[in-house]
């Protein structure tokens, strides 16, 4: 099984369609060993606490935390980003990860630069990896995206357009 370190980032971004019908969250937790750093689930708790989408979204994903997997992680003093990330990013390293699952999209060169064995996907990635391994059809991927992008203000972000085009295709 494929190991998989989440960011905070990710996985609200998941945790926004949890109650669909074809949950990516419950996808990635059935077919991967999805880790995570203690920081990323301070970050959770954190968030929580807001009465908002975020704060509902990493509800949803800390209600399922009995199935990832937490992992202490050491911090790179000289990493210019939060503790969420520099935490994920050594734990993918320390682990050699299949997948680090990050949607900074702001600062992804530099967590992909960052990264040793790893390939950086983002949850529009993630996405099309479900429909291209017949997980999911391309419109409900569709419909997922549409509504994580809607919460998220996602919508002049290049990677959510390049992957509704390639869920477009794929109909």
């Amino acid at each position: 099984m494929a190991v998989v370190v989440a960011d905070t980032s990710a996985l609200v971004s998941l945790g926004i369609v949890s109650t669909h019908e074809y949950a990516p969250l419950r996808i990635l937790l059935d077919k991967y060993q999805v880790y995570v750093p203690e920081q990323v689930v301070s970050e959770l708790q954190e968030t929580a606490v807001y009465d908002d989408r975020s704060g509902t979204a990493a509800q949803a994903v800390l209600d399922r935390f009995s199935a990832f997997r937490v992992r202490a992680a050491e911090l790179n003093e000289d990493f210019p980003l939060d503790d969420g990330e520099n935490a994920a990013v050594s734990l993918a390293n320390d682990l050699d990860a299949t997948q680090f699952l990050c949607d900074e999209f702001n600062q992804l060169a530099l967590i992909h630069a960052s990264l040793a064995d790893t390939r950086l996907i983002t949850t529009p990635t993630l996405l099309t990896a479900f429909v291209r391994n017949g997980q999911l059809e391309p419109v409900d991927a569709e419909e997922l995206l549409s509504k994580i992008s809607d919460a998220r203000s996602w919508d002049s972000n290049t990677y959510v357009a390049r992957a509704k085009l390639t869920l477009h295709r794929q109909k």
